[in-house]
């Protein structure tokens, strides 16, 4: 996605650590205008399939997935990371280690918005290690539903998790592979 690629190099900053900073208008503050052509092309990409929920782990893949969502015409659930008296009844868990902050969650879904009858898109805002991925297609496993696919914003082409994802078999659309990136010279994008 071309738009994605000239906003990431317009306003990303690459970080020591492998980290791309697109907190302006990604993932701390939301570009609304630019989220809703994300949506409209993960609706595009993923057009073949039958969607029943939108799958996302809190907090910064949110956004996107509601987005997204309006252009499917179904709801979100999100997994959190923390467990709440909020959510009463069984749930559904997966540990997923993040790489942002290199801390290992216990995620968890309701059962009760988590059923075999549902068609699941993951979405998220970065591909990096893999493990959310992971963590999220486990969930949906337990519950007996049906993984469509998984569409990511921005994955970074050279850690491992993308080749793992299709390893597993799960559809992966990607908006923008990073194939390399450093401080001074940005990001590489694969064609």
């Amino acid at each position: 996605m071309q738009l994605l690629k000239d906003k990431i190099n317009k306003e990303g900053v690459v970080k020591k650590g492998n980290v791309l900073k697109v907190d302006s208008f990604l993932n701390h503050q939301m570009d609304i205008a630019f989220l809703e052509e994300i949506g409209k092309e993960f609706k595009r990409r993923f057009a073949d399939e039958t969607i029943t929920k939108i799958l996302t782990i809190e907090a910064s893949g949110i956004g996107i997935a509601c987005i997204t969502a309006r252009y499917f015409q179904v709801p979100v659930l999100f997994a959190k990371k923390t467990q709440t008296k909020n959510i009463a009844g069984e749930v559904y868990t997966s540990k997923v280690e993040s790489f942002t902050h290199n801390k290992v969650y216990d995620v968890i879904v309701s059962k009760q918005f988590l059923t075999a009858d549902d068609r699941i898109l993951i979405i998220d805002d970065f591909l990096a290690n893999g493990k959310a991925l992971i963590g999220l297609s486990d969930i949906v496993k337990q519950a007996g539903a049906s993984l469509v696919g998984a569409g990511i914003v921005i994955e970074k082409g050279f850690q491992e998790g993308g080749r793992i994802i299709r390893n597993m078999g799960i559809r992966l659309e990607s908006l923008a592979i990073v194939d390399a990136m450093d401080e001074k010279n940005g990001c590489t994008f694969r064609q």
